[in-house]
């Protein structure tokens, strides 16, 4: 999920051109809904989304579903991406990235997350 469709849609496509089945929610509420329906292994989010931010967002993923990873992104806002990044992790994010980011590294992070190997480190 990611506060551009655009972006969110290109991972979505990279995700499955990797053979990841990819479920893409619009904003967090719409995230919710589907993790309230069935369990998921992974849940990548954007940090500043409509609806709902990704801080709330992880603190739901926790509570729904506390084994699913989480896998969260931010290119900053009002402040650096860093400190974004930082109070996922603090929240329960298993790995975070800093936008822009290369498709290989996406793609790293996400196989070491999905092997429960923690970050993935280039």
């Amino acid at each position: 999920m990611d506060d551009e469709p655009a972006f969110g849609e290109m991972l979505g496509l990279m995700l499955e051109q990797a053979g990841h089945r990819v479920v893409l929610a619009a904003d967090g509420a719409a995230g919710i809904s589907y993790l309230k329906k069935k369990p998921f292994d992974l849940v990548l989010t954007d940090l500043l989304m409509p609806e709902m931010d990704g801080m709330e967002f992880i603190t739901n993923v926790r509570r729904l579903q506390p084994a699913a990873r989480i896998l969260a992104m931010s290119g900053g806002g009002h402040i650096s991406s860093n400190e974004y990044l930082k109070m996922a992790s603090r929240l329960g994010a298993h790995e975070v990235l800093a936008k822009p980011f290369t498709e290989e590294k996406l793609l790293a992070t996400v196989r070491a997350l999905l092997a429960g190997q923690g970050p993935a480190r280039s």
